[in-house]
């Protein structure tokens, strides 16, 4: 009949036509399936330089960044209301909010002509998203990656994942995504990962929002008595989480150098450094040797601790932003690349950290108020990806 239409007359249309969700849908299931918390399925995240290649447009662009960028921290709501003490409103409101540096980026850089410049620069999105000010919020980074396909490489598996992501947005994306997707099954069998150093202890605690904010002598004797177990196995340094002293005062500085001044025993925890002009989330050590403030974070969660504006309406407090500052210590004679909560999930203060070839990695968290998200399994999972990259002993210790 003349009004009749084969298949290959309409399919190319109507699949055209639902091309930009179908490319939608695809970055949201992306984002969820790659930063579920599970380290090994971390590459699933390297599909979306090839939906991004792939939009027809800067909007569906757009539109694919935020499917996977909100799909990958979808825990962001309910830990930011669990925070707050608030309503989800609050929750969606700063989900939403710390999404748009990735979407602007991502957007402003694309173009719809394929060829190398378009390969250049995704990888130009890459770069800054992976460092400030666009950093700052730069979660859920596909390069994270390369901890699982190039486990021990070091900076040559850098290299190799950030060629393979540009080679993903060209002509040539299917050979990458084979290549890199032969890596992944290949290191998944021969997986192992990082364990402790030696004589190294994390002790994980379960005080829930009470830790920091107990500032009784009874709760800081407690935590005493729980590193003396830790170091009862057999441990030379003990790693407690973030928040664990409190505020260091010289009251709290004296009560630990009194139980642990006169051993061979090194207490490693989080601790909040105040003065009047507001205060550093950092990480104190405690030995024979006196004490010292061990690392100063260089990026705090921003809004709820780190808040630039209060400077420009002339008031104090809030925690200080070290950007670039200490990313390698030393303690028992070990180069340690520490790392505390958010930083964790941003790019530039483990790669800072890495060109000063540390021995260990130290990670250590209060995310009591991550409960019931994946934030907390994606903070470990980002860990274990860099350790395991540049192929270093690490430690986590968490309060939840």
């Amino acid at each position: 009949m003349a009004c009749s239409v084969s298949p290959a007359h309409w399919s190319p249309s109507i699949l055209e036509r639902w091309r930009s969700p179908i490319l939608v849908l695809a970055a949201v299931v992306v984002g969820a399936v790659g930063w579920s918390g599970h380290v090994l399925t971390l590459p699933v995240a390297l599909l979306f330089p090839v939906l991004w290649s792939s939009a027809p447009s800067r909007m569906t662009v757009g539109l694919i960044s935020a499917g996977y960028f909100l799909a990958a921290s979808r825990g962001l709501p309910q830990g930011v209301a669990t925070f707050f003490a608030s309503d989800f409103g609050l929750g969606l409101l700063l989900w939403v909010g710390a999404s748009l540096s990735f979407v602007v980026v991502q957007a402003a850089l694309w173009m719809k002509r394929p060829g190398t410049e378009k390969g250049l620069r995704f990888l130009l999105a890459t770069a800054l998203m992976a460092a400030p000010p666009f950093g700052i919020t730069g979660w859920a980074q596909p390069v994270t990656a390369a901890g699982v396909l190039f486990p021990g490489w070091s900076w040559w598996g850098l290299a190799a994942t950030v060629i393979g992501l540009v080679l993903l947005t060209t002509d040539r994306w299917r050979s990458a995504l084979f290549v890199l997707y032969v890596a992944w099954p290949w290191s998944a069998v021969i997986w192992v990962p990082p364990i402790e150093p030696a004589k190294w202890k994390a002790v994980d605690l379960d005080l829930g929002r009470s830790l920091g904010r107990d500032l009784a002598l009874e709760r800081q004797r407690e935590l005493v008595e729980r590193a003396r177990l830790a170091a009862a196995e057999v441990a030379d340094v003990v790693v407690l989480p973030e928040s664990a002293l409190g505020f260091w005062t010289p009251t709290v500085e004296r009560l630990w150098h009194d139980e642990f001044g006169g051993g061979e025993i090194t207490v490693v925890a989080g601790a909040a450094i105040v003065d009047d002009k507001g205060y550093d989330n950092a990480i104190v050590a405690i030995s024979a040797a006196g004490s010292q403030i061990l690392y100063r974070e260089r990026m705090p969660v921003p809004v709820s601790m780190w808040q630039p504006w209060r400077a420009l309406t002339g008031h104090v407090g809030g925690a200080r932003a070290n950007f670039f500052a200490n990313p390698v210590v030393e303690l028992a004679g070990a180069r340690i690349a520490p790392l505390i909560c958010y930083e964790q999930l941003l790019v530039w203060p483990i790669l800072q950290s890495m060109l000063h070839a540390p021995d260990v990695v130290i990670g250590v968290g209060n995310a009591w108020w991550t409960a019931g998200s994946s934030i907390t399994d994606i903070q470990r999972a980002s860990l274990t990806a860099w350790a395991s990259l540049f192929g270093l002993p690490l430690v986590v210790a968490l309060n939840t």
